[in-house]
């Protein structure tokens, strides 16, 4: 687990991450509640790929980033720090630099179920109860941070 850089703000991109050779993650609609949007950044080619969560094309997708996409850039540098994203997407950054402005590669179909699939079983681990006791399903962590 890493700290964050900054605190985020995790009602628009509720979920990011950097796993897969993608940057990928959650986000929410600006217009709907209960839509979200599974978004994917490929790493070294920059295709990206943006649709709700049952697989339906963003609207915004016009063979550059949409909104959802750069929203889940600027997360991932606020969760992670610009320098390792870029490093992680393989994007050389000049000063002064926007890292969603770099990212010129076009529109590549993948499915996001493993993405949404993710970040439900990050969602079910918030209603559990409090406890101090270990989870079973977390067993395999180490209970403290040094490892002898």
């Amino acid at each position: 687990m890493v700290s964050p850089v900054r605190p985020r703000k995790l009602a628009k991109v509720p979920f990011v991450e950097m796993a897969d050779g993608r940057l990928q993650g959650v986000v929410s609609s600006g217009s709907d509640i209960g839509r979200v949007y599974v978004s994917s950044i490929t790493a070294g080619t920059h295709t990206f790929n943006c649709s709700t969560n049952n697989n339906r094309p963003c609207g915004g997708l016009y063979g550059s980033l949409c909104k959802h996409l750069r929203s889940l850039v600027d997360e991932a540098v606020l969760q992670y720090g610009v320098e390792r994203v870029a490093g992680y997407l393989r994007v050389e950054l000049a000063e002064g630099d926007r890292l969603a402005d770099c990212l010129q590669g076009g529109v590549e179909r993948t499915q996001g179920a493993a993405v949404f699939s993710r970040f439900l079983r990050h969602l079910s681990y918030l209603e559990l109860p409090v406890t101090t006791e270990p989870i079973a399903e977390l067993h395999w962590f180490p209970a403290t941070g040094a490892v002898s």
